[in-house]
């Protein structure tokens, strides 16, 4: 092996080296600095907004920063309120009819069990009193330990839930915490941005700095194209079940379709969390024209999500639609429902790496002699 072979290893294992240490090191300090992560990008998505008020309405640095925060703040809270008024509508109208139809499910359920369940039970009985008793131990032990199955699965699940629910008690000042740390980095962050800036450019070389911006563009571009995909798509199965359920003629839809498109979010669950159940009632009540409308409107709002999620993320991210698709499902599987923010997000950032020209430099680096 000659001495140039030998170089091109020995730079391609400084440059692994370098790029593992620089990783792990940035995994080991956001663990403790995401909160301040969380306001830089914060920051630079409200950053033209703060220029427009310092600009061109004359307010203080500061003053624009705290306007613009407390407009967001003001916003989210107006919809957060507007939806917790129609939900809780939609609630209490459903309190109100969820007793009566729980009343007619248990007559159904009793009627089933007067005119099948008891004669097949009888007619199981006279067959096993026609077995020997080895057969009828056996059976008897089988039905038994398929019995304790069932409980155990329940009581752990069951426990589980009821674990769960303390330990979300106890992480929600933590929650807290972290967003009071967030906003005011986020305002301290943004208040001194050009001095910042200013300090970044004096300190990394012009080609670090570039590359670093168009990263930084890069990154904007994929967060509120992913926050925009997501709404577009709950905007889309909401309208179709608002759609379906005026015609169906069900009560309360705005606040059903509401509801469907906010559980859409869910990994895997999704919109059959309402759905399935639902369908399985009416399937049981006896209403099978809405047991069929509903399955109908439930294939409709999978098949649509499913054709429409890698086309909306890929025109609102900027990449390919068979490469978001990959980046989503790979995220999901490594980081769970995380994975479906990070997938994208890391996708956009080796696309824009590799045009702004960092690997290219990376690999001149690697075979130079």
């Amino acid at each position: 092996m000659d001495m140039v072979m030998i170089n091109r290893i020995f730079r391609f294992l400084i440059v692994v080296s370098v790029t593992s240490m620089f990783f792990l090191a940035s995994y080991q300090i956001a663990q403790y600095t995401y909160p301040f992560i969380f306001a830089l990008l914060i920051a630079y998505m409200i950053n033209p907004l703060v220029d427009l008020l310092e600009r061109q309405l004359r307010f203080p640095r500061g003053m624009a920063v705290f306007t613009v925060l407390l407009s967001i703040l003001a916003v989210l809270f107006a919809i957060i309120t507007l939806l917790i008024v129609e939900i809780a509508d939609g609630t209490s109208y459903l309190a109100e009819e969820v007793p009566q139809h729980f009343k007619t499910l248990i007559s159904y359920l009793q009627a089933v069990i007067a005119t099948t369940v008891i004669p097949i039970y009888q007619k199981l009985v006279s067959f096993m009193n026609t077995l020997d008793p080895a057969q009828q131990q056996t059976i008897m032990t089988n039905i038994q330990n398929i019995g304790e199955n069932i409980a155990q699965e329940g009581a752990l699940l069951l426990q589980n839930i009821l674990q769960k629910i303390p330990v979300i008690l106890k992480e929600l000042p933590s929650y807290i915490t972290v967003l009071v740390f967030s906003l005011l980095g986020t305002f301290f962050i943004s208040k001194d941005w050009y001095r910042l800036t200013g300090l970044i450019k004096k300190t990394f070389p012009q080609r670090v700095i570039i590359s670093f911006r168009n990263v930084l563009k890069g990154l904007k571009k994929a967060m509120v194209g992913f926050l925009k995909a997501q709404l577009t798509l709950i905007s889309i199965t909401a309208v179709i079940v608002l759609i379906g359920l005026l015609i169906l003629r069900v009560d309360y839809a705005v606040t059903i379709a509401v509801i469907t498109g906010a559980v859409d979010l869910l990994p895997y669950l999704g919109t059959g969390l309402i759905f399935v159940p639902w369908i399985i009632y009416m399937f049981f009540t006896g209403n099978y024209f809405l047991t069929i409308g509903l399955a109908i409107l439930y294939i409709i709002v999978i098949i649509q999500r499913q054709l429409m999620e890698p086309k909306v993320l890929s025109n609102n991210i900027g990449l390919d639609p068979l490469a978001t698709l990959v980046s989503l499902f790979v995220g999901y599987q490594l980081f769970g429902f995380l994975g479906l923010i990070a997938g994208p997000v890391v996708l956009v950032i080796l696309s824009t790496l590799f045009k702004a020209g960092v690997f290219h430099e990376i690999w001149r680096y690697i075979i130079s002699k």
